[in-house]
């Protein structure tokens, strides 16, 4: 008869996993954590250097430090106990030496990848009555594992949803017309507009506040209150919507439209705007930054910054200051500070003005990390290629009086590890979807040009 297996099970993570969330060990509930020597030794040589994956590695290593303690090699061995906040044990970490060998399924020892999984062989036959799992963001190597009989999973702690596709999107869309399908409404007015509280029965499952609710006929609410049993909608011309303007920018479409509002709106201090390229998600969030800059005044300034493969590792061996390293990377926000001035008779006269004028600082996300920004406008581009670890060290820099604009497309995400679901942008949407100061806006269509519409659902 067969030993039965424990309950606990050993989850060895790999290096990946603990750059992604330096946390990841404190996240695995009763089971016991496994740090390979050889992801130590990895993280070791990664820790050096200004870039955000170093600042991740340097983390890692600190919070494994604090909970190993004074513990003796036999304790480490054996599994050093992590204890929760509140003083209770909630499972054990331990570091596994790279000595083990094992006569069977071992793999060629030149790659860290086959000494880890050759070390998880031999693990799980010193323990036959546990699982044995590795926990790795690298597709490949989570597949070497199941064929040397490993057990492999992807990290999925700060995955918030199963499927893109159920991405919050900022409205709701009524086929036809949305009053067809109300009876009990109260409609008030006051100085701000018109309004109306409907029952919430009546109304989508997930309703969220700066919400918008869509129909074929031109109706626009937005949803400004949430109460026990109704909600209230405030209603915004559709007209009116399209007439808005920002530096000059007037929206294209309706969610164009919607997201120039939230864009204006000094109520919402958090802005995530997503869809392809060309639908608009720079030129809409650079415009409203400027107007609410220059023209308003409601913020002293804008801290332009985006997340791009490489640029991290790439810019501290670029010549001249901090603004002339990023401008190869941040040429889309002057691509689009041209397109807003295409009309002049000068257009590169009107950029070099507004670049002279307009208190826009290009800074390095390595910048903006341990800073605190007052009363600027924080706009991060390209947003899919962060970590919800990076996504929440980047936004806990708002200081007093800022805004944060966050824009991405997540079919373009370039950094290794990261998917859709992964992505620190719909983490961030997932978790910021009750948030009564935030919102977000998902953008149709490739207004750019015929030929790059084309180009997006073809190619």
């Amino acid at each position: 008869m067969a030993a039965r297996k424990s309950d606990t099970k050993l989850y060895v993570l790999d290096t990946n996993v603990l750059i992604h969330d330096p946390a990841a060990i404190l996240n695995f509930e009763e089971h016991q954590v496994v740090i390979p020597m050889t992801v130590l030794e990895e993280l070791d040589k990664l820790k050096m250097g200004k870039a955000s994956i170093a600042t991740d590695c340097r983390e890692a290593i600190r919070k494994i430090d604090r909970i190993i303690g004074d513990a003796s090699p036999t304790e480490i061995a054996k599994g050093v106990p992590i204890v929760r906040p509140d003083g209770g044990i909630q499972g054990h970490l331990s570091i596994l030496l790279d000595t083990f060998d094992s006569p069977s399924r071992s793999l060629p020892t030149d790659l860290n990848d086959n000494k880890i999984i050759n070390s998880l062989v031999a693990l799980q036959e010193k323990n036959p009555r546990r699982d044995v799992v590795l926990i790795t963001k690298d597709i490949n190597m989570r597949l070497k594992a199941r064929g040397c009989g490993i057990g492999a999973q992807d990290y999925q702690n700060d995955q918030l949803v199963d499927d893109i596709s159920l991405l919050e999107t900022g409205y709701h869309t009524f086929f036809d017309s949305f009053w067809e399908t109300q009876r009990e409404v109260e409609t008030f007015h006051d100085e701000m507009g018109t309004y109306h509280r409907i029952p919430l029965v009546n109304l989508p499952d997930e309703l969220f506040l700066n919400r918008f609710i869509v129909d074929e006929k031109g109706f626009i609410g937005k949803v400004v209150a949430l109460e026990e049993h109704t909600a209230v909608l405030q209603d915004l011309p559709a007209d009116q919507l399209m007439r808005q303007s920002a530096w000059g920018l007037t929206p294209r479409d309706i969610p164009q439209a919607l997201a120039l509002h939230l864009l204006l709106d000094p109520d919402v201090h958090l802005v995530t705007l997503t869809g392809q390229a060309g639908s608009g998600k720079t030129i809409l969030a650079l415009a409203a930054a400027i107007e609410m800059t220059v023209a308003t005044g409601q913020f002293r300034r804008i801290i332009a910054t985006r997340s791009t493969r490489g640029l991290d590792e790439d810019i501290g061996f670029l010549p001249g200051t901090e603004a002339e390293k990023m401008e190869p990377w941040l040429g889309a926000i002057t691509d689009n500070l041209e397109a807003l001035h295409s009309d002049d008779e000068n257009a590169t006269s009107s950029v070099d003005y507004i670049l002279q004028k307009v208190p826009l600082q290009f800074k390095s996300l390595n910048y903006i990390r341990g800073r605190s920004f007052q009363h600027s406008l924080i706009l991060i581009d390209e947003c899919q290629n962060l970590t919800p670890h990076q996504m929440k060290t980047i936004i806990t820099r708002a200081g007093a009086g800022s805004k944060v604009v966050c824009l991405g497309n997540l079919a373009q995400i370039d950094t290794p590890y990261l998917n859709p679901i992964s992505s620190g942008l719909t983490y961030l949407i997932e978790r910021f979807k009750d948030f009564a100061h935030g919102s977000t806006i998902h953008l149709e269509g490739s207004p750019r040009s015929v030929l790059a519409e084309y180009a997006e659902g073809h190619l």
